[in-house]
């Protein structure tokens, strides 16, 4: 059986989407293809591969990719992790089988030390409640 993709998106594709991404691939790469991808790319902010280090997860290969790379393809899910992607989205000329909205605060925005280890944690929390609802 092929595995199931998921793209998550943000805006800048430097912190959330990037921690769904790499969290995916983690709690359940065995059924899922994972990628992320931003209406605005920047680069992978330094405090995201931080807090994913500190977690123990890989950041091999991790950088940013604008939502147009996957101009055309199709995925399962798209889970869409702030507002502003969520208007990008809206015109993106992609397929998704399904469209989910977690709204997580930006750490960019966040003027506390442990703001990217709390959009992990909430990332992590969504995907514990999520992954058992999806059929194998």
């Amino acid at each position: 059986m092929s595995k199931r993709r998921v793209l998550f998106l943000c805006n800048a594709n430097s912190a959330r989407s990037l921690m769904g991404e790499v969290l995916l691939r983690h709690m359940a790469g065995d059924r899922f293809e994972s990628f992320s991808a931003g209406s605005e790319p920047d680069e992978p902010h330094a405090l995201t591969l931080e807090a994913l280090k500190k977690q123990g997860l890989s950041t091999e290969g991790l950088h940013s990719k604008s939502l147009d790379q996957f101009e055309n393809e199709t995925f399962d899910v798209v889970i869409v992790l702030c507002d502003k992607a969520q208007q990008a989205c809206r015109d993106w000329q992609g397929k998704a089988g399904e469209i989910l909205f977690w709204d997580i605060r930006d750490p960019r925005l966040i003027s506390k030390l442990d703001a990217y280890e709390q959009a992990l944690f909430e990332i992590r929390r969504r995907l514990q409640l999520w992954l058992p609802l999806q059929k194998s």
